[in-house]
């Protein structure tokens, strides 16, 4: 035991997570949320491992008799791991105060490749230091074992937290830090540098973001430093809304295996910022600028260089997008899967057509909002694209039950349809229900139940 105990240091607190007070730390439940102390702040503690009996007053034994042996103390360690494996950041902390057995499981480093954190008031800074010291134990400043951190919502998370991640771990393969809008540009390029194995970064909802690379002067030098290649592949930037073309060059030029890239509300974004990213991306699949209403028909035509390697793409609310626009991506993106074109009301059943005789193999569409497209548009959609199973025809004025039941009669794998706001009647719906049986349909028709 001595030279156990000189081994193992400490393990944080359930305090980390939850506040002293909070209901979830006194009832030893946990929550996945924490609320506020009585300073109003969540204070991070370190523990040393508990004694080997179970002493804790709200631990249970599965016997009358104190000296039993629980239920779950039969399992073998391998068993508990497996079950542990399941609980989160704040609960594995929590079970390895029971006693000195669960304590060495509870840090075994196949349990450690995920840290999740969440809520407004947790001291995240505090906990990921905490967290990391005691991970770095036995490989002094590393932790080899991390791979995933997602502290998404967590607002008081500064770059100082997530500087001790990129020192600590250079592992690290994912990173979800959404929401938390004290993140800077420092941040993030401390992450990619030292982190080199990073693959996806979820930045949506820091504000303060504005680029991603690895020269600290990146309005200056576009090139990467020493011919390196930030290994991102999946980059989601929704709502970072500083996001200027010159950033999205940088971005681009830094990060060109880039494999699905979302930047919706982007607001800045226009078509100069996508021609520069297609000059350097060229792996992109899945590609979303919604209600960025700077991008036009102009843009599309530099997303349809993509060709058959794009098969997302969502440009909603895009009113600068019209059947101009469609054509290209018809044209040269055959292999299409998925299009959210709502609100894009320049679009006609012109364009409808185009896209359903060159992307035979679509399955989702949305062209809700779009009052230039009626059941003739849907004809063209019912005798192309066979494999159709998700359609959002939301506030289409000019569609009716005629145009659902064309596409009724000949897309059998239809899963979803909206037709909310749409004047269609109760025998068209019932229609539709008949000939796909799997289908949900969205409706305002208080007469179809």
């Amino acid at each position: 035991d001595s030279d156990l105990s000189m081994r193992t240091l400490s393990t944080p607190s359930p305090a980390l997570i939850f506040p002293p007070n909070s209901p979830g730390f006194q009832n030893g439940r946990g929550s996945s949320t924490s609320s506020s102390s009585v300073t109003g702040e969540t204070v991070a503690m370190v523990h040393s491992p508990p004694p080997t009996r179970l002493t804790h007053p709200l631990i249970r034994l599965a016997s009358k008799h104190q000296k039993e042996q629980a239920n779950i103390d039969r399992l073998p360690d391998h068993s508990i791991i497996q079950i542990f494996s399941f609980l989160p950041t704040n609960q594995l902390c929590r079970c390895a105060r029971v006693c000195r057995r669960w304590y060495n499981i509870a840090w075994d480093p196949r349990l450690w490749r995920t840290i999740r954190l969440t809520g407004e008031t947790i001291n995240v800074d505090r906990a990921l230091k905490v967290l990391t010291r005691r991970l770095c134990q036995d490989t002094p400043n590393v932790c080899l074992m991390l791979e995933t951190v997602i502290v998404s919502g967590c607002r008081r998370l500064t770059d100082r937290g997530l500087y001790t991640i990129a020192q600590c771990c250079p592992e690290l393969r994912r990173l979800e830090v959404s929401g938390c809008y004290n993140i800077s540009n420092e941040a993030v390029f401390d992450v990619v540098s030292l982190c080199p194995n990073l693959e996806h970064l979820d930045v949506s909802g820091c504000s303060k973001v504005t680029c991603i690379s690895l020269t600290r002067e990146a309005s200056i030098k576009l090139s990467p430093l020493h011919g390196k290649q930030i290994s991102i592949r999946y980059l989601d930037m929704t709502d970072c809304f500083v996001l200027e073309d010159e950033g999205l060059h940088t971005i681009a030029a830094h990060c060109t295996q880039l494999t699905h890239l979302y930047l919706r509300r982007c607001v800045r974004i226009t078509d100069e910022g996508l021609r520069y990213l297609m000059i350097y991306c060229t792996s992109i699949k899945e590609l979303s600028v919604s209600d960025c209403r700077f991008v036009s028909d102009f843009g599309m035509r530099e997303v349809a260089k993509l060709e058959s390697r794009l098969r997302y793409l969502s440009i909603a609310h895009c009113g600068r997008i019209t059947d101009v626009g469609i054509r290209y991506i018809a044209k040269y993106c055959s292999k299409l899967r998925y299009l959210n074109a709502r609100g894009c009301e320049g679009i006609t059943d012109h364009g409808v057509e185009y896209l359903a005789k060159n992307c035979t193999k679509l399955k989702s569409l949305d062209i809700g909002k779009c009052p230039l497209v009626s059941d003739t548009g849907l004809e063209f959609l019912a005798l192309n694209c066979f494999n159709l199973k998700r359609l959002s025809l939301k506030s289409c004025e000019s569609i009716t039950g005629q145009g659902l039941q064309i596409v009724a009669a000949n897309c059998f794998d239809l899963q979803m349809l909206n037709v909310q706001d749409c004047d269609v009647s109760v025998d068209a719906l019932r229609f539709v229900k008949r000939h796909c049986k799997r289908c949900i349909i969205e409706h305002t028709n208080p007469a179809f139940f």
